[in-house]
């Protein structure tokens, strides 16, 4: 009987041995081996959108190829809704978020960031015969103003920032936000730049930008899990090297400064 216990004991502490060796095995680990980085995004333009071929484009997803490449990886993308990508990154859908997420305090209680990879800011279309006569931040921050916003998004902070008496509709993306606003259902709609300054253009019948500068600038970078700090190395050390070689600039000059890519876009984003 004696014996017994003794090599069930060892069995035990074997088995455990076993688990806490995989429940210690790092996510930098797992994707090594795993072959593929998962990559949650949500999509907005010029961010993340659908091409004609209902393939994937834009910026962050240059980003997160660029990274896969240089690491040996494949990538899978796995689009997520704004509101529920954080929730899903923690129960482990995903490696990280790049997704052009801002860095805020309250975002950081839940995830880890990176070293800012990209910076944006918030801006301002409004419609042009709804808002003719409003030039001014004060002008927007009236109860009798509407103003459209993504749900879960920086955005929906600026907003109330700067229009606490104004109402606020949100949307799951910013191409339904903006359509409120060319619909004339809302006086103007809040995004990240440069999509509203893209959208004047586009609909320079309908959107105007009425306020000379942005209402904020944002520090965009990767979000992973509370603890993964090899991983945090890695994904740090890659922002610095594709920053320094001048390659993360020149993709960003590309979506955000030019409109050159607009034809390979699938209408309604």
């Amino acid at each position: 009987m004696k014996r017994l216990i003794t090599a069930c004991l060892a069995v035990f502490l074997l088995l455990a041995g076993s688990s806490a060796l995989a429940a210690d095995k790092s996510t930098l680990v797992e994707i090594k081996e795993r072959g593929t980085l998962r990559v949650g995004l949500s999509t907005f333009v010029p961010w993340a959108m659908r091409d004609k071929q209902g393939e994937l484009v834009g910026f962050e997803v240059d980003v997160a190829r660029r990274l896969a490449e240089d690491a040996g990886l494949k990538v899978e993308f796995i689009p997520t809704a704004w509101d529920g990508i954080i929730p899903a990154l923690l129960a482990g859908k995903f490696d990280v978020i790049i997704g052009g997420m801002s860095i805020t305090p309250a975002r950081n209680m839940s995830v880890l960031f990176t070293s800012p990879y990209a910076h944006s800011g918030v801006q301002l279309a409004a419609h042009k015969e709804k808002a003719a006569d409003k030039t001014a931040i004060a002008d927007y921050n009236k109860r009798s103003v509407t103003l459209a916003v993504r749900r879960g998004a920086f955005t929906v902070q600026t907003a109330k920032k700067y229009f606490p008496k104004a109402k606020l509709r949100q949307f799951d993306d910013d191409a339904q936000a903006f359509q409120e606003v060319l619909n004339g259902n809302a006086h103007a709609v809040l995004a990240s730049s440069p999509k509203p300054e893209q959208m004047s253009i586009q609909y320079n019948n309908k959107l105007y930008i009425p306020l000379s500068e942005r209402l904020s600038r944002g520090s965009e970078a990767f979000a992973i899990r509370h603890g993964e700090f090899d991983l945090l190395n890695f994904f740090n050390n890659w922002i610095l090297l594709r920053t320094e070689d001048g390659w993360l600039k020149e993709r960003h000059d590309y979506w955000f400064t030019t409109l050159d890519w607009q034809n390979q876009i699938a209408e309604g984003q």
